[in-house]
């Protein structure tokens, strides 16, 4: 049982409250006075916090981490890279074309790249270029889908407070103050799998709709996917009306394949986004996709700008490639494969036990857990699932040794070293943290 009382937390919160808004660098970082994390360290699927608790990580920093933290095959590299290279210099090196190769050696999809620091700016670029290139406005996006942090993606469906009964559909909302209303100007939002929706915006704005944007797995609405059928609509429906189709790879990209969402589909993207699993935690990401497209970026009067001083530095790109070869040349996505089929064993056991209906989501590298009947084809069917259920069964998760986050909208990251988690112990702190939601 982790300890109630985190002396050391409490005294770090503290001060960090002097230095930041929360207390926190990120504020999906804050989760309470009594409950912010603070860590000491992290080694391959554990973390450590600073009142030197270590629990199982099924976070995974929100997914970057594909084989382990610290993991040494990736860590070597880098390190190499600053002392025989460098960190930046504002030039190139030949890493930018070794990592884009390797890219191109697993995702057909992308004939060509470009860098970026995180997934927001990688979506700011792939939705930049589309508009260059199409020369039109409108951006297709889907309910519960999550594209970053930049103003015009910030809008969404308000399905937390959504009254199934007497609305027809959730109100879109903005994340939050300092969003200004114009940047919905151009934002068109439709409910995942719905065909008709996709038909009815494109008799409407399809002659200014320069792309759809759609995570096809979702990542931030647990893992509920794209159906065949869907995949395909949105692909026809793009070549019928000159528009894009960018895939929002941020979190499935080298994770649930090699070849990320688009090799289970086998559906292919005009622009592609990817960050987090490239580089096993260091911060890497890129867009990319046919030639064409790509290339309205250029120094032309109307091409497309895209830049960055940071832009494939050293430690992202000798990162990208050590990660990338390892996904590559080995069994890991395999191994990952089994070990989440096994864990969705395990969980799944616990809940018959205790009667209560339940199906997962997604593939087994980031599986959702929805306490329902049926899998949700949606975000509004995620309304009808017992998402307080999950809640308190992942506190006491949470309170038992087992980090994930208490919210049935993320799921469950699996990376290469979960391979040496005891999948008995897992089964009894599972059992024990939903008799104790069952009976709060």
């Amino acid at each position: 049982m982790i300890k109630k009382h985190k002396p050391n937390s409490t005294v770090m919160l503290k001060r960090a409250h002097k230095n930041m808004p929360l207390g926190v660098a990120d504020s999906y970082r804050y989760w309470g006075e009594e409950d912010t994390v603070f860590l000491s360290s992290m080694k391959g699927c554990t973390i450590t916090d600073c009142d030197k608790q270590t629990f199982i990580d099924f976070r995974l920093a929100y997914g970057p981490i594909i084989l382990g933290y610290r993991d040494e095959r990736i860590d070597n590299e880098v390190i190499n890279a600053i002392q025989n290279i460098g960190t930046i210099s504002g030039f190139s090196t030949g890493l930018d074309s070794d990592v884009v190769e390797l890219v191109k050696s697993l995702c057909p999809n992308i004939d060509k790249m470009r860098f970026s620091n995180s997934g927001t700016e990688a979506v700011i670029g792939a939705v930049r270029t589309a508009r260059g290139f199409t020369q039109r406005n409108k951006i297709v996006v889907v309910e519960g889908g999550f594209h970053g942090l930049h103003d015009e993606v910030m809008w969404k469906s308000d399905v937390d407070n959504w009254n199934v009964v007497t609305q027809t559909s959730p109100e879109i909302i903005p994340f939050g103050g300092g969003i200004p209303s114009s940047t919905r100007e151009h934002q068109v939002s439709v409910p995942l799998n719905d065909l008709a929706a996709i038909d009815d915006v494109f008799a409407q704005y399809g002659n200014d709709i320069a792309a759809i944007l759609i995570e096809p797995i979702m990542g931030n609405c647990g893992s509920i996917a794209s159906t065949q059928v869907y995949m395909q609509k949105l692909r026809d429906v793009c070549d019928a009306n000159g528009a894009l189709l960018i895939m929002d790879e941020v979190k499935t990209g080298f994770r649930v394949a090699k070849g990320g969402a688009q090799e289970h589909y086998n559906i292919y993207a005009d622009l592609t986004t990817y960050a987090k699993a490239m580089g096993n935690g260091y911060p890497v990401a890129a867009f990319g996709g046919r030639t064409e497209v790509m290339d309205a970026i250029s120094f032309d009067e109307n091409g497309v700008t895209h830049g960055g001083t940071y832009t494939a530095n050293m430690v992202a790109l000798s990162a990208a490639k050590a990660t990338l070869t390892v996904l590559k040349e080995t069994d890991a996505l395999a191994t990952i494969n089994q070990i989440g089929q096994e864990i969705q064993t395990v969980l799944a056991r616990v809940f018959t036990k205790f009667g209560i209906e339940h199906c997962f989501a997604g593939p087994n590298a980031m599986f959702g857990v929805h306490f329902g009947k049926k899998v949700p084809q949606n975000y509004r069917d995620w309304k009808q699932t017992n998402s307080d259920l999950y809640t308190q069964f992942a506190l006491n998760l949470i309170n038992n040794g087992v980090m994930l986050e208490p919210d049935s909208r993320e799921p469950w990251f699996i990376c290469e070293a979960h391979q040496s988690i005891d999948l008995n112990w897992l089964e009894q702190v599972a059992e024990q943290s939903m008799a104790a939601a069952m009976n709060a």
